[in-house]
């Protein structure tokens, strides 16, 4: 096994989320699937995605310098494959359900989402860092679509934690 493809493996067995990042332009939209997208930073709110060099939203996010990012629910698996597919950018979101929010695209039943501001874009090998800073964001709800093992999975979720509660720790004893 080439290292390249082992690479793939060994983080292939980290579980991530499911996000399509989407942006828009006064003369075109588009967006596309990623899991690779992370919190950043908290002062100030910042948001970190990757695109691989060749992404063809990556042109649109530079151009529009903010771009969207929607936590996709375990009922938008077919969304994910739309957003991962090969078709033009323009078409994406024909016949998506979605609105503009701050002159980004944002898919309605989405988990949740952020507009974000571009900051930042980093060369990193065959992919470009994008940094955001938040402008905008909200909740939505559902169970999480996840990626897994090259493929897409479903959480089971407790009724806390549909809710966000935290699920109760023990104390770790204290010394005495």
């Amino acid at each position: 096994m080439r290292d390249a493809e082992l690479f793939r493996e060994v983080f292939g067995r980290f579980p991530t989320g499911v996000a399509v990042v989407t942006s828009a332009t006064p003369s075109r939209t588009g967006g596309m699937t990623a899991n690779a997208v992370c919190s950043l930073s908290l002062d100030p709110l910042l948001v970190l995605v990757c695109f691989e060099n060749d992404a063809r939203t990556l042109p649109l996010v530079r151009e529009a310098e903010r771009f969207g990012v929607n936590v996709l629910s375990s009922k938008q698996e077919e969304l994910a494959g739309v957003f991962a597919s090969k078709l033009a950018e323009d078409d994406k979101l024909e016949g998506v359900s979605h609105r503009i929010e701050h002159d980004v695209p944002l898919i309605d039943g989405a988990l949740a989402w952020a507009v974000c501001g571009l900051v930042e874009l980093i060369a990193g090998g065959d992919h470009t860092i994008a940094i955001g800073e938040v402008t905008a964001m909200g909740l939505g709800e559902g169970e999480p679509l996840l990626w897994y093992s090259g493929r897409y999975h479903v959480a089971e979720l407790t009724p806390s934690q549909r809710r966000g509660q935290a699920i109760p720790r023990p104390q770790a004893p204290t010394a005495s």
